[in-house]
């Protein structure tokens, strides 16, 4: 076939020879915005075009749409018969090969899959079998267990290994959960069964154990593609050895800088080891992005220059001008928000719509803040990565309770705290229902159910909470910390993962602080709420197309934007405090604030809260200083540029001055019940007994109103002496 492709006029040098290298082991190392697809395509359609028959090319990717748009755009260059081109991803291959070998590994070909509900189930059938004490610590729920199990075998360690890692809290139940995942693998042997990990893990094990197989699938594929081989796991890799072991024709494609994905298993080290697999390797490095401003990529290249582990790349561009990064300094998180509102408007009125701009964050709960301002604001957005704030079932959980104190006829918000208490089901809930429906409003008062008997102490406590929430006047602040330690427990009852949910709560005690009136906390929260279906923001123009993306960093990778903001960018936040505990942890966080960065074409603006206005147990539970990330802060001067918001926004909600700082002043009167009138003599280090929290000691007195606890169940909590009872023991 005759060339058609004028490659040289459209490939730069480095893209050309990848993809004119069609014989022998190749590593294409592809810097961020270098064009890595586009090359992939062109290598695609130039094997077919060489005479490399299309069912011999297997292209390798993590989405079937990735590996399906790939072929598509080459047969639009070259022809019709790249669509034939074997692609798809691990898996799909893996349940291709399977079903005509599964005999030779003791199934049937007509074995089932299994899919995490069905793992699941099965989980919980056997947890019913092997666990029977009930008077053993709390046990881990069937999606935790599944989880573990599935971790466990895509790492190919021992669950007791994985749970000291990541599940320490349930540690001394590993010997039981590693008996649960011995009998689950038993199970679906003896019923025909593989679930998604068995896919790879037999697949890995037929071509290692299979010569014929392994010949067969070698030959088929004489040319195989890889696409994002940082995130592949061992298991994979093994994939990849195996089947391009006799003609070596193997490319893979990608960047050691973007590897972010540790916590699925992803191994980045992979890319390391490539050249110990394939010796005769040859290494090719795209460098010349095509997306982002000079002076955005001197920043991101200065980020990956301290990595401890790389593959050595700068990367570049022939565009011109540019604005340096900037690095706002902000005094808090309410003005950290008010700025990225104000900016996005301002940059809108320069003739930006709203879908070129886009703000990033380490995790999904450090947008609360930013999503009430920009509905406030009217901007509309859409988020991805995790639930909404207001959305997830703890925030709406707790938030239901003071809403039956603002609105008694709230019946939906009273049906879901009554099916919160222990042994309330839907029946008697709805018979409580019907009682309150009979009652006038202003006279609601649980403890007057004539149904209360002496075990429903789980209702009597709902009811004492109630009848305190309904004090006069009561504060938003003192109302969420009275209903916070009575949902607590409730919360560990449910949540495996109630570490991080406490977090999200501790965010809404940090809201409620700054308002007057438990009635305008509430309204504020459900002002022009997102639309719970499309996950949108109100949109007054009517155009839900053009709106701003709010995205955690591994949900925006492969993601560009012409703005792009990053907030919290500050230590404890980005990187998290939880990446301090080792060096792997934080060189992970780099490259996850590399991929941020480089999502950037023509601006990039980074904030950070001043530490001060942080709540005290954020700073102290992490054990380190909180300040500007220390990733920006080790970069050389002149790099980017960096200023401070003073005393330019308005007051947020009547509650804060004009530099974003909260009123108060020294010397308010500290009005508490501390062991007693006043502190009752308490200092630092003196043990003491919460009602709710238990024991503790104290940390130390932050203000002249707070103090703080370390609590030997719950951990550091920030307490405010006019509300808190603590007793010295």
């Amino acid at each position: 076939m005759e060339n058609s492709i004028r490659y040289k006029d459209v490939l730069n040098p480095a893209q050309l020879e990848a993809v004119m290298t069609l014989d022998g082991p190749v590593q294409v190392i592809a810097g961020a915005g270098s064009g890595k697809t586009r090359t992939l395509v062109y290598r695609v359609a130039r094997l077919v075009e060489s005479g490399i028959p299309p069912e011999n090319i297997l292209l390798l990717t993590f989405t079937r749409k990735a590996s399906g748009e790939m072929l598509e755009r080459a047969a639009h260059l070259a022809d019709e018969r790249c669509r034939n081109v074997a692609g798809g991803t691990f898996h799909s291959l893996a349940h291709r090969v399977l079903r005509s070998n599964a005999h030779l590994l003791g199934f049937d070909s007509s074995f089932t899959i299994l899919d995490r509900q069905d793992m699941e189930e099965i989980v919980r059938e056997l947890v019913n079998e092997i666990h029977t004490d009930e008077n053993v610590a709390r046990f881990p729920k069937k999606g935790t267990i599944a989880s573990i199990i599935s971790k466990a075998a895509n790492l190919e360690r021992p669950v007791e290994w994985l749970m000291t890692d990541e599940y320490s809290q349930f540690l001394e139940h590993a010997h039981v959960i590693t008996t649960i995942g011995e009998h689950y693998g038993k199970y679906k042997k003896a019923n025909q069964m593989m679930d998604y990990d068995d896919l790879l893990l037999l697949f890995r094990r037929l071509l290692a154990e299979n010569e014929t197989v392994r010949g067969l699938l070698a030959r088929r594929y004489s040319h195989i593609m890889v696409d994002e081989y940082q995130d592949t796991n061992g298991i994979q890799a093994d994939i990849v050895k195996w089947l391009g072991e006799t003609h070596q024709n193997v490319m893979v494609v990608g960047d050691d800088s973007q590897a972010i994905y540790s916590f699925r298993g992803a191994n980045y080290k992979n890319m390391f080891e490539f050249q110990k697999i394939f010796p005769q390797a040859k290494t090719i490095k795209l460098e010349q992005n095509y997306r982002s401003t000079q002076p955005i990529l001197k920043l991101t290249n200065a980020i990956m220059d301290r990595a401890t582990e790389k593959f050595t790349k700068c990367l570049f561009t022939q565009r011109e001008g540019g604005e340096k990064p900037e690095v706002i300094d902000v005094k808090s998180d309410p003005e950290q928000a008010m700025y990225i509102a104000s900016a996005i408007k301002s940059f809108r009125s320069q003739g930006y719509g709203y879908k070129d701009m886009a703000v990033l964050f380490r995790a999904a709960h450090h947008s609360f803040e930013l999503e009430l301002e920009l509905a406030r604001e009217g901007i509309p957005y859409v988020k991805y990565g995790g639930f909404k704030f207001l959305e997830s079932s703890h925030i709406k959980d707790l938030l239901t309770h003071l809403r039956v104190i603002t609105n008694k006829n709230d019946i939906i918000s009273w049906g879901r705290i009554l099916r919160l208490v222990k042994n309330i089901g839907q029946k008697k809930s709805q018979t409580i229902i019907e009682w309150l429906k009979s009652q006038p409003a202003e006279s609601i008062d649980l403890e007057k159910w004539p149904g209360m008997g002496k075990k429903d102490e789980g209702l009597k406590a709902l009811a004492g909470l109630l009848k305190r929430l309904s004090e006069k006047d009561i504060k938003p602040l003192k109302a969420v910390e009275l209903a916070y330690a009575y949902y607590d427990p409730i919360l560990r009852e449910n949540y495996d993962n109630y570490p991080k949910r406490e977090k999200d709560l501790e965010q809404l005690m940090v809201m409620a602080e700054r308002f007057k009136s438990l009635s305008s906390f509430l309204d504020e929260l459900v002002l022009d709420p997102p639309s719970s279906s499309a996950d949108i923001a109100p949109d007054a123009s009517g155009n839900e197309d053009d709106i701003v993306t709010l995205s955690t960093v591994h949900s925006a990778k492969g993601l560009e934007w012409p703005i792009v903001f990053i907030i919290w960018v500050m230590d404890g936040y980005f990187p998290s405090a939880r990446a301090h505990c080792n060096e792997e942890s934080i060189e992970e966080e780099r490259r996850l604030m590399y991929v941020a960065t480089t999502r950037a074409k023509d601006r990039l603006i980074m904030c950070y809260p001043g530490a001060e206005s942080l709540p005290p147990w954020q700073l102290a539970e992490t054990g380190i200083r909180m300040g500007l990330s220390t990733f920006i802060r080790e970069i050389p001067d002149g790099i980017f540029s960096h200023r401070s918001k003073g005393n330019s926004w308005p007051s947020f909600s009547g509650i804060w001055n004009g530099s974003g700082e909260k009123r108060y002043t020294k010397s308010d009167p500290v009005k508490a019940n501390v062991a007693g009138p006043g502190t009752g003599g308490l200092r630092p280090g003196d043990r003491v007994k919460h009602p709710a929290f238990g024991k503790g000691v104290i940390a130390k007195f932050v203000d002249t109103n707070k103090v703080e606890v370390l609590f030997s169940d719950v951990g550091r909590k920030l307490l405010h002496l006019e509300h808190t009872i603590l007793t010295r023991i």
